[in-house]
């Protein structure tokens, strides 16, 4: 994905970040692949693959919740910092919470917010299971199994919060058994199933709330 496909398909879902923010996904870019070198970050390292794959995948958020009208995030098992890192990028007015289990993420973490002078954020070394809070949004991106990743993210979710599970093809772990068993103790609200752009890989987005 180009630059130029990236602003093409950013738009097809609202979406028109500002030359300050490209720069700032650019400085991203540059940091995601001098750490990966010291530590294990990410397979994907073309620059286009890059804005594909992490910039553009974090971004598909906006498919299913107008991220211009909330007020906090937290992102479980953020890795390299998809999509909370991206997500902050292009909307400044979100306070995120960076969630991941590895002290090393967290250090490059708190490196690339410093460097991209990146306000009302935090990366936290802990656990989703073992962390409190109260969120507007809480997501995850291919962290782990539907069934497992309630147990780390549902708390965390306001009163008229949801949590949003960015899967690939959801359809082998989402099944009917599945979906009616999550249903019991909270509520599916939606589930939107897209291809990625260009590759057309596909992803989902699970949208759940508490009952």
């Amino acid at each position: 994905m180009t630059k130029e496909e990236f602003l093409i398909e950013l738009e097809k879902i609202g979406i028109k970040p500002t030359e300050k923010q490209l720069k700032q996904l650019e400085k991203f870019y540059e940091l995601l692949i001098e750490w990966n070198q010291k530590i294990n970050l990410t397979r994907i390292t073309s620059k286009e693959e890059v804005y594909l794959k992490h910039f553009y995948d974090s971004l598909t958020l906006n498919r299913v919740v107008d991220l211009k009208n909330i007020n906090n995030l937290c992102d479980i098992g953020t890795g390299a910092g998809f999509p909370g890192i991206v997500l902050k990028i292009i909307f400044p007015n979100i306070k995120i919470t960076l969630i991941d289990s590895l002290q090393k993420r967290v250090n490059y973490l708190n490196i690339v917010i410093k460097e991209l002078g990146l306000e009302k954020i935090e990366a936290i070394h802990t656990r989703g299971e073992d962390f409190k809070g109260n969120f507007d949004v809480v997501t995850s991106r291919a962290v782990a199994n539907i069934e497992k990743l309630v147990n780390y993210t549902m708390h965390l979710v306001s009163n008229k919060g949801v949590f949003v599970a960015m899967k690939g093809d959801i359809d082998n772990e989402l099944t009917p058994e599945v979906e009616q068993k999550l249903n019991k103790k909270y509520k599916i609200i939606k589930i939107e199933k897209f291809l990625l752009p260009l590759e057309e890989s596909k992803r989902s987005l699970v949208v759940m709330k508490n009952k």
